[in-house]
């Protein structure tokens, strides 16, 4: 006798202003996902970069680890293992490990409940971006990109999983739920000039055209960088935000750290896809 999957899921997403200090960024992500875990809490999501956000490269250089060393994906894996819930480490900056590169990468990771990781999925598209004179992005000069888009399967329901950027390219989006996500993962820490104009309108954009759930944990505010003080802190946007797929948001966590519980109404996949089926119109043209 199989077990009927749940008619709903309750979700945390973390809203965290990250800065160049590792273990302080640990220190304050701990307690957030306990805070989740306890609240009832089956899926929990931090934003992108949850382990260290820096404006200095050299800073970056000297604390980064690679994967198999990094102390806040062990920490993080403990503490999903401990409440037995999902994980989704939005993203960690790391070390590379392609010898020939000697970039860092931008990965997020699936844990299970037994503190396994269930996935990887290496950010795909490059934020580089002139965005004023003063604000200016050039996120491939430090990050190899990754090559491939990962589906993953998590409290019983396919993810796709994305970081930050992926955002603006929809048949990424749209992929993956032909391939089969209900919900998709956008943790992020985006810019607050471009948040301001585009990231709900995106992420609404992205629910609505694939009938999926859009997951976005953000990072928040003015980052810490008292290992850097030379260089103009990075700011982001916040508004962390969970889009049900006929494009409603259901939370919204402003602009301070902190934690939103929601619970999502998994059918609501199925009937906005009945209404609207169109995953299923695709047709071949030529040009242009």
């Amino acid at each position: 006798m199989t077990t009927p999957e749940p008619a709903s899921l309750k979700i945390a997403l973390l809203q965290l202003n990250s800065g160049d200090d590792a273990y302080a960024n640990l220190a304050a992500t701990v307690p957030m996902i306990r805070e989740a875990a306890s609240a009832g809490a089956k899926f929990v999501l931090t934003p992108e970069v949850t382990n260290l956000l820096s404006p200095d490269r050299k800073r970056q250089a000297a604390i980064l680890k690679p994967e198999a060393e990094d102390p806040t994906l062990s920490a993080l894996r403990a503490e999903a293992s401990a409440a037995g819930i999902w994980l989704l480490i939005g993203s960690l900056a790391l070390k590379g490990d392609d010898p020939d590169d000697g970039r860092f990468v931008n990965r997020s990771f699936l844990i299970d409940p037994e503190g396994g990781i269930a996935a990887r999925y290496d950010k795909l598209h490059m934020f580089d971006v002139t965005i004023s004179e003063t604000e200016q992005y050039r996120e491939s000069s430090a990050y190899r990109p990754g090559s491939r888009a990962v589906l993953a399967r998590a409290a019983g329901q396919p993810v796709g999983m994305t970081i930050c950027y992926d955002l603006r390219f929809p048949y990424l989006y749209r992929d993956l739920a032909k391939a089969g996500a209900r919900i998709l993962t956008v943790p992020s820490a985006f810019s607050p000039t471009t948040g301001k104009a585009h990231w709900e309108a995106l992420l609404r954009a992205r629910a609505i055209e694939t009938g999926c759930f859009v997951l976005a944990p953000a990072q928040c505010g003015t980052h810490p960088a008292p290992h850097s003080p030379d260089r103009l802190p990075r700011q982001s946007h916040g508004h962390s935000l969970a889009v049900d797929p006929w494009g409603n948001v259901l939370s919204d966590a402003g602009v301070s750290p902190g934690v939103s519980m929601v619970s999502l109404d998994l059918e609501a996949v199925d009937r906005a896809r009945s209404r609207i089926p169109s995953l299923a119109h695709d047709r071949a043209y030529d040009g242009p």
